[in-house]
């Protein structure tokens, strides 16, 4: 399809506004386009966190370069809906509680962190920072972070909070995910992580520490039994520094031994953008491992380019 929907408007993305779903659907009814129960080469989109406070400029944890992101990706999507069988949307969900909210550190004069602050497990151990919460497992944390994770704790503010509308996925998007699962007759999934108190979870597979005793506490892998039903994975969503970046992470460590499902992974690198911070590069850091994981055979590829 060449021809853009009538619901769908550009200068839109980016907007907060009440989705046109009915719109949406009932243009998809009549795009005239094959169920995907039909298709022969089965392509999955995974969106990561396309939420209000990633994508919009006033967003919680608005990721520079997102709305423009979000076009593409929309744009992608139906010009390639013939194509695409299937669309998983990952939500970040969380509450006023977390280990990497304020809420859950102090110093010695009880002040809580600021956002972008960094906690180090020495941090910790000399009491710079001292847990309100759950100290035994705070420890344990910092520590599994830096030796596990190859990173440290960083204060983030607060962010797609649930019941609130930076945690909804952006309006526009939403439209054109109804519009896809109208026109190929597909069920859309929508997968929510990063509700667990204790832990971080950039992955939409994993978080970044297991908590065993919590259902979403390990790999996901019921969600990766359903991805190996696919050829093709592409993959957009914010943000690329983060949790873009840990979901193909987590790709790669579990796909290790097998080349051909690391081969079905395409990342749309113009669809996807870096948390900005005021010290670290971090979309350097990504671009970096992203190169490597291209090495081991991930296609990093362009919304422009053909389907494939």
């Amino acid at each position: 399809m060449t021809t853009l929907p009538d619901f769908y408007h550009p200068e839109s993305v980016g907007a907060l506004y009440v989705p046109g779903v009915e719109a949406a659907i009932s243009q998809g009814q009549a795009a005239g386009l094959p169920p995907a129960s039909a298709d022969e080469l089965r392509t999955i989109l995974l969106l990561v966190d396309p939420q209000v406070d990633f994508i919009h400029a006033n967003g919680a944890l608005s990721v520079p370069g997102a709305v423009d992101d979000t076009r593409r990706t929309i744009e992608w999507i139906v010009r390639n809906a013939e194509h695409i069988t299937a669309i998983a949307a990952s939500l970040d969900s969380h509450i006023p509680t977390q280990i990497f909210y304020p809420t859950w550190w102090v110093d010695s004069a009880g002040n809580h962190p600021e956002p972008f602050t960094v906690i180090t497990a020495e941090d910790v151990e000399h009491e710079r920072w001292r847990p309100v919460f759950d100290p035994r497992w705070s420890l344990h944390y910092v520590h599994a972070l830096e030796t596990k994770s190859k990173k440290e704790l960083m204060i983030w503010p607060y962010h797609t909070m649930i019941g609130t509308p930076g945690h909804s996925i952006t309006p526009a998007l939403y439209e054109t995910i109804a519009y896809h699962s109208a026109a190929r007759h597909s069920q859309p999934n929508f997968l929510t992580k990063g509700s667990i108190p204790k832990t971080e979870h950039y992955s939409l597979l994993e978080p970044e520490v297991k908590v065993h005793d919590h259902p979403q506490g390990s790999l996901n892998l019921g969600f990766l039994q359903m991805l190996n039903d696919y050829d093709r994975i592409y993959v957009a969503g914010q943000a690329k520094s983060h949790c873009v970046l840990e979901t193909l992470t987590s790709a790669v460590r579990h796909y290790e031994q097998q080349p051909d499902a690391l081969a079905k992974w395409h990342i749309l690198m113009d669809c996807t953008s870096s948390v900005a911070h005021p010290e670290i590069d971090f979309d350097a850091m990504a671009n970096r491992v992203l190169e490597e994981y291209a090495g081991l055979g991930l296609h990093l590829v362009r919304s422009t380019d053909p389907v494939g």
